[in-house]
């Protein structure tokens, strides 16, 4: 059964209301986003002369939504100009709109009757055959569908989603006793490959799946640290990074999430699960009550467990007095020797085995998860991998529960489990006996999962079109590789190149595979290339640290051979035999956006952030990306027309001048960074599989490799004009000397040079520009020392 969503209603302006709606604008959905109407003027208002029945004030809360969902930051909006996919309207004047939508979700308080009425009112106006969902975190199916016609019951379910919405990948859907299974699996699929999402399906049970465990795991936390005496800061330096973990860790969590909707979710769980076997732990913590008491409420009141002081120092609360203290340097052994290990698995295993008292605090967390997800089942989740997936991507830890228990050693933990007094379920002894001692195994390339219904082991359920790295080790599927990056082959004829250096930055050897890959598509051998990976980060840029080295051994010839080479790889992927298609996700800096822009198309995910930063050290681009970026902007003007090329000169120097990274693969296009008809997918999944279909296509239609480009460029009167502004910035105050130096050196290359305005030049001779540029300021004492600083300190010394 498919479902085509040509229109939906967000039903609640709040902040989980602007997020879907932005979401959905970001998939290019249009949506009515509703509110209530008020019922009094702000003094605003009546000083303007408005009245209750005009429309500005009667849409006013929800036009508040609207204004601020294009605020938001971060960004919810790929794009400020997607907010016009938003209509804002109110319920008493715009229900009939209900009937033009194929999709109703409500998101409006938590509470069970004002739920119930909302959804009286969709029944009446919404027409047959419309989805109607909710995004309750917690509230039961049956109770909300509880009067309603058959046709509402059998298209309801819940969907809910996790904030903020375009950043967090969970999407949870749970059906009710009635709902349509196709109709179910159609919305579950449209959620996954339309809005991005990664689905976990949970049963009718309070907080579902996420919720329920991650609440959970903060309650062991608070117990344990009030056992050991521990405080804020401590504890978020063992739950953070060293176990796979975000930074926000625990506390910094609990403040974003805000108090109150910490103690509300703490509250459901203790009155709605009576048999909950850990029932007593879900009382809210006196700890966060004496908070809620002070008007503490997290981030919302910039009070929680941390706050800003005057000085503008971060301080954290003291869990007994509830006063704010400075944090304390802490250096903990643990996370030292968690630090020290290369997985995420690794990480946690150094952590809940070491032998301190901040290892035994991990180990006690980690065990009561174990146990509690292991009880659950069945009960929130038919399978594990539903559980891990609601852990991993609601709350972005690296390894859910299940994975976590395999990365510690399942045997060896329940042994320590049971000598501690746990109580370890039965399923977790059953899988020991008649398992391979793990929860997930790996057979013939297939990663399976530990049935513990069936007793049996039974491959992980995933798209059969996506294409994941580790499926290619394990299916041998490597052509060629080094210690800087692999060639994989993808079937079809298709190959991909991957980094794995360290934030992928680009070395030689990266550069060596990527040579060894145009030489095999050249041949014959292959088809065609996708270049991109699995990384949180596609690539940081060039290794800095190298080019530093040489630079201070006055080795500026192996410099310039150093960006001569990088210069010489990019150009023969731009001119391979076959196509190429670059696939960025995550950060795609300096270096690593110059690969992404050499390819013949971009495929690349929605979360993409991309830039040009070499300014940041001192340097310019110098691997293609300024000349890129001046065939993209001079090159747009149509031959034949006599345009002004100074505007487009300044767009362009001042992207690449103020190191502008876009905060969106759609940002990136209106930069130029990508293409007007570079692709984008919102599932950082399919990206892969979407960019090998790129590949295909164009081999399909008769590739052939694009022309050699020239430019006309703004010349020496570009360069004097630019010269100009980046003096009279300096005068005014807003940039260094240096700055105004590097200013004059960049627009030097933007401009195609001192020649005459005009003059058509070749990508080799911006090529050239931009490498004796580059090989000057790496000369330069501030640079250096611009280099070096962030080597030492990782972000960019301003002089």
């Amino acid at each position: 059964m498919g479902i085509r969503i040509r229109r939906v209603a967000v039903l609640g302006a709040g902040v989980m209301g602007q997020g879907i709606a932005a979401q959905l604008a970001n998939a290019g959905i249009p949506s009515y986003l509703f509110d209530i109407a008020p019922n009094e003027l702000t003094e605003a208002e009546e000083a303007a002369g408005l009245t209750l029945e005009d429309r500005a004030v009667r849409n006013r809360i929800s036009q508040a939504g609207v204004t601020s969902m294009v605020k938001s930051r971060p960004a919810l909006l790929y794009h400020k100009d997607l907010a016009a996919y938003v209509t804002p309207c109110n319920y008493e004047d715009d229900k009939d709109k209900l009937s033009e939508c194929d999709w109703i979700v409500e998101v409006v308080v938590e509470r069970l009757d004002i739920k119930l009425k909302v959804f009286e009112m969709v029944d009446e106006h919404r027409k047959p055959g419309s989805v109607v969902s909710s995004n309750t975190s917690g509230l039961s199916v049956a109770a909300m569908s509880e009067g309603r016609s058959d046709d509402f019951r059998t298209h309801f379910m819940v969907t809910h989603f996790f904030n903020p919405v375009r950043y967090m990948r969970l999407l949870e859907f749970v059906p009710g006793e009635d709902t349509d299974p196709e109709l179910f699996a159609a919305m579950a699929r449209f959620g996954e490959k339309v809005l991005g999402k990664g689905i976990v399906y949970a049963k009718d049970t309070p907080n579902f799946i996420a919720n329920r465990i991650g609440t959970f795991g903060m309650a062991s936390v608070f117990h344990w640290i009030a056992e050991y005496g521990m405080g804020v800061t401590e504890t978020d330096k063992v739950f953070g990074p060293a176990m796979g973990r975000p930074k926000s860790a625990i506390f910094r969590t609990a403040d974003i999430v805000g108090l109150d909707t910490l103690a509300h979710v703490f509250g459901t769980i203790e009155q709605n699960c009576t048999d909950d076997p850990w029932r007593e732990r879900f009382a809210v913590p006196a700890a966060i009550g004496g908070m809620l008491d002070k008007g503490y409420l997290g981030a919302k009141t910039r009070a929680g467990f941390y706050r800003k002081n005057a000085e503008g120092a971060i301080q954290a609360i003291d869990l007994e007095t509830l006063e704010y203290q400075d944090q304390p340097r802490l250096k903990l052994d643990a996370v030292g020797a968690a630090r020290g290990k290369e997985t995420s698995g690794e990480k946690l295993a150094a952590m809940v085995w070491f032998d301190d008292e901040y290892g035994t605090l991990a180990w006690k967390v980690t065990a009561e998860i174990s146990i509690y997800s292991a009880q659950l089942l069945g009960e929130i989740a038919d399978d594990i991998v539903n559980v891990d997936r609601a852990l991993r991507w609601g709350f972005n830890f690296d390894l859910g529960p299940f994975e976590a228990w395999d990365a510690i050693g399942v045997e060896k933990s329940v042994e320590r489990m049971k000598e501690e007094g746990f109580e370890v379920p039965e399923v977790v002894d059953r899988m020991l006996a008649e398992s391979d001692g793990t929860w997930y195994t790996v057979r013939d390339g297939v990663r399976y999962y530990w049935d513990v219904t069936a007793g049996e082991y039974a491959p992980v359920p995933v798209d059969e079109r996506l294409i994941f790295i580790d499926d290619l080790k394990a299916r041998d599927k490597v052509l060629a590789t080094n210690v800087g990056a692999t060639l994989y082959d993808l079937g079809d004829g298709v190959g991909l190149v991957e980094f794995h250096t360290k934030m992928n930055a680009i070395d030689g050897q990266i550069g060596e595979m990527l040579q060894i890959a145009v030489e095999k598509v050249n041949s014959g051998e292959l088809v065609g290339l996708v270049i991109g990976n699995e990384a949180d980060n596609f690539s940081v840029g060039a290794n800095v640290g190298l080019v530093g080295m040489l630079a201070m051994n006055q080795q500026f010839d192996e410099v310039e051979e150093l960006v001569k080479s990088l210069q010489d790889t990019l150009m023969a992927l731009r001119y391979c035999e076959g196509p190429v298609v670059t696939a960025p996700r995550g950060m795609a800096l300096g270096g690593g956006c110059e690969i992404v822009m050499h390819g013949d198309a971009a495929r690349a995910a929605a979360e993409s952030y991309v830039g040009l930063v070499e300014l940041g050290v001192g340097l310019i681009p110098a691997a293609g990306g300024c000349k890129e970026m001046a065939m993209r902007y001079y090159g747009s003007i149509p031959p034949g027309v006599n345009a002004d090329l100074f505007p487009y000169m300044e767009r362009l120097f001042r992207i690449i001048g103020t190191a502008s990274v876009a905060t969106s693969a759609e940002e990136a296009r209106e930069f130029g960074f990508l293409r007007p008809t570079d692709r984008v997918t919102l599932n950082p999944d399919a990206v892969l599989a979407d960019a090998k279909a790129d590949v295909l296509a164009m081999v399909a239609s008769g590739y052939t490799p694009p022309k050699p480009r020239t430019v006309a460029v703004p010349g020496r009167d570009g360069i004097a004009a630019l010269k100009i502004a980046v003096h009279t910035m300096k005068e005014g105050g807003y940039i260094s000397e240096y700055d105004e130096y590097l200013g004059t050196v960049l627009g030097s290359v933007l401009c195609g040079g001192d020649v005459p305005p005009g003059t058509v030049r070749t990508e080799q001779e911006f090529l050239d520009l931009e490498r004796e540029a580059f090989v000057g300021l790496c000369g330069q004492e501030k640079t250096m020392a611009r280099i070096m600083h962030m080597l030492e300190k990782g972000k960019p010394l301003r002089n």
